[in-house]
């Protein structure tokens, strides 16, 4: 363990803002860790000290970027912003989705490392899926993970009848890409991606998906730009190559619907839960449908001072969710008896 000199050295730099000195004792409390045999504690250490390191490179090398508090003038009503806390850790995701998102957190910390090669990390990222299979919550987490604030860009306000005008203010949406390095997230981008010459197209969205592809063809900025649909096949076909990586998100498979369960009913479940019989009855729900399913449990339960969901109860309220998604007819058990 650090001595007690290191640790009131290590604290006192912290307040004082010497993140220099700071890493550099803790270096000293590796060093010492490793001399005491902790190679393992020693290892995380110096691997925590190396991301810290690397982290301050990366702001260095795009410059100091204040966040806003929040978005000012006229982007008051194109951006929402928030600073999540979200963690990648705390999604239940596919291996593949997973690896992907890993990799892009990794190239934006050693971003510094891989433009001395003339190398750019992953930054425009294309999430396609289902609604409720965590397409907003992995924008959250890579905020989380990156340190770095969420802009949540509101089409409702960017899209409006007048020509020329959603371009303008797609234009002020990059210029602030480009100023305050965070997350930009667009979802539901079909709205202004959607495929030029369809029937239902107008000449306003043609003009500003064509904005669009120049803009982020032309993006050198540091943020992350995330564009997410759940329509992939009436995006544009010159949309995908402007991204750096698709990731495609599907329904929870069982071990996942078992997963995110647990999770959510943490405290709650009984410890003789059938739990794949009750993913059957989750089949065909997203993970927010799941999610949503298991709160109104646990709800019934506080009401009625259980310190337990029952699994008939937990049953019930997977197969109201169906019922209220259109999706009953996708499961091949019977309805529950609600009179019983």
């Amino acid at each position: 363990m650090a001595s007690a000199e290191q640790l009131k050295a290590l604290l006192k730099s912290h307040i004082e803002g010497d993140e220099g000195r700071f890493l550099s004792i803790a270096m000293q409390v590796a060093a010492h860790e490793a001399k005491l045999g902790h190679g393992k504690l020693a290892e995380e250490l110096r691997d925590m000290i190396d991301a810290a390191k690397s982290r301050s490179q990366n702001l260095a090398g795009v410059g100091k970027l204040v966040p806003l508090n929040k978005p000012r003038g006229e982007l008051v009503g194109l951006l929402s912003v928030s600073y999540p806390h979200t963690r990648l850790s705390e999604m239940i995701l596919d291996d593949s989705v997973s690896m992907k998102l890993k990799r892009t957190i990794k190239e934006q910390r050693f971003f510094a490392k891989l433009k001395e090669h003339g190398l750019s990390p992953r930054r425009k990222l294309l999430f396609v899926g289902p609604p409720g299979t965590g397409k907003t919550m992995t924008a959250a987490a890579l905020a989380g993970e990156l340190g770095i604030p969420l802009f949540l860009v509101r089409l409702d306000a960017l899209i409006t009848k007048y020509m020329g005008e959603t371009a303008a203010k797609l234009r002020q949406v990059f210029d602030a890409i480009t100023e305050v390095r965070g997350i930009y997230f667009f979802d539901e981008f079909d709205a202004i991606g959607s495929q030029r010459g369809m029937a239902n197209d107008v000449g306003e969205i043609r003009r500003v998906l064509n904005s669009f592809l120049q803009m982020i063809e032309q993006d050198q900025s540091h943020s992350v730009i995330i564009a997410a649909t759940n329509h992939p096949d009436i995006l544009d076909y010159a949309l995908f190559r402007r991204f750096d990586d698709m990731i495609q998100y599907g329904l929870p498979n069982q071990e996942q619907t078992v997963a995110v369960l647990k999770a959510r009913l943490a405290g709650f479940h009984a410890k003789r839960f059938a739990w794949s019989k009750i993913a059957e009855h989750a089949a065909g729900l997203s993970h927010a449908e799941i999610s949503r399913a298991a709160d109104e449990a646990i709800k019934d339960s506080i009401i009625h001072d259980r310190d337990t969901v029952a699994e008939a109860d937990l049953v019930r309220m997977l197969e109201e969710r169906k019922l209220i998604s259109g999706k009953l007819a996708n499961n091949n058990s019977e309805p529950p008896n609600h009179d019983e």
